[in-house]
């Protein structure tokens, strides 16, 4: 029997968040169900978040944090991101990450397209999961938002680079959640990590 590999990504830039807590508790429990894990916490990650004035053709060599998450990326059958929602979105280090990390060539290849036109997926046969801790209720996201976030994560991020299906748990409200809902939020994603594994 094959161990599955999972990435899990820690996406707040906090040093202590509900994101951290459950990136823990998902990896020790997969870990423990048999799974290989590798976690990266982004507010031990080093590196510049500007794109700058960088093409397709022409970017910043990535720093060893960017790197190694990149490594780890093509690594795993399985990714597990953690992140608050800030103001509709992915808070800007996570954006940064992504915005530096997955480029052509590595990510994507602008050289080959797909049928639509688009370039061609270079992340295929892997699945993701998103943790999102947020004050926005998910019934709130989907009816008045329309998903904007979830759309943005899926379609435009990792489904653009072949990371599919993603599906999501969403814990509202986080800000100031009692330790009693942490602790069931915490079973939870715990029990999402044996299943994985």
């Amino acid at each position: 029997m094959t161990q599955k590999r999972i990435l899990i990504l820690d996406g707040n830039p906090g040093e202590a968040s509900l994101s951290r807590y459950f990136a823990d508790s998902y990896g020790n429990a997969a870990k423990q169900a048999g799974a290989k894990i590798r976690l990266h916490h982004l507010s031990e990650m080093a590196f510049d978040m500007d794109f700058g004035k960088g093409n397709y053709t022409q970017f910043k060599a990535l720093e060893a944090p960017l790197e190694a998450f990149m490594t780890d990326l093509e690594w795993a059958e399985h990714i597990v991101i953690m992140t608050p929602l800030w103001w509709g979105g992915l808070p800007a280090k996570l954006k940064g990450l992504f915005d530096r990390a997955l480029l052509p060539g590595r990510a994507f290849n602008t050289r080959v397209s797909t049928r639509l036109g688009m370039p061609t997926p270079m992340l295929t046969g892997k699945t993701a999961r998103v943790i999102v801790t947020s004050d926005t209720p998910a019934w709130f996201e989907r009816l008045i938002y329309k998903q904007a976030f979830m759309h943005q994560t899926t379609k435009q991020i990792l489904g653009f680079v072949g990371i599919k299906p993603t599906r999501y748990t969403w814990f509202s409200p986080a800000s100031e959640a009692t330790e009693q809902q942490v602790r069931r939020w915490s079973k939870t994603v715990s029990n999402l990590g044996k299943i994985a594994a």
